[in-house]
């Protein structure tokens, strides 16, 4: 089974800023240039009540019905997450496009599955996503499943 080796910690100084930029780009009107695998999620901060945003990695994306899912790379304790928890609301822009979402807190088994999918899809992008978050992983479906039901995902789909 696969070992966390280290917590993930979110990004300081300028890793941070870094991690910011595609807010810039969304703000911009230049959202469509990330395609499909990233999205601004606009939500209100927990403790503040202000409006924040964050840009995260599309784990999927069904066009037909508009819903994505994504994975709280940093962990359960990533504001964002934490935020939709306490007030699960949402506003989802990918590219030019923008929806208010219902949110929904995926299973870990569901998790599972989400994320041997996206390993089938992306396997460099995969590798990359799981060392980030501190695991130690073989690339079987199985230790791919176990890392994926260790994460926290939602899915957000139109309201409406």
């Amino acid at each position: 089974m696969p070992e966390q080796i280290s917590t993930p910690q979110p990004p300081r100084g300028l890793a941070r800023l870094a991690f910011r930029l595609p807010i810039g780009l969304y703000r911009l009107g230049l959202g469509g240039l990330l395609g499909t695998r990233f999205l601004l999620l606009t939500h209100t901060g927990r403790k503040t009540g202000r409006v924040r945003q964050t840009v995260l990695e599309v784990v999927r994306y069904d066009r037909e019905k508009s819903e994505f899912v994504v994975a709280a790379g940093f962990g359960p304790k990533s504001d964002w997450y934490q935020n939709l928890r306490a007030r699960p609301q949402a506003v989802v822009q990918c590219g030019r496009r923008r929806w208010k979402m219902n949110v929904k807190f995926i299973s870990p088994d569901r998790a599972g599955e989400e994320l041997l999918d996206y390993g089938r899809r992306h396997p460099l992008a995969l590798r990359e996503l799981i060392r980030i978050m501190g695991f130690r992983a073989g690339d079987t479906p199985e230790e791919i499943r176990e890392v994926g039901r260790r994460l926290s995902m939602v899915a957000f789909s139109p309201q409406g």
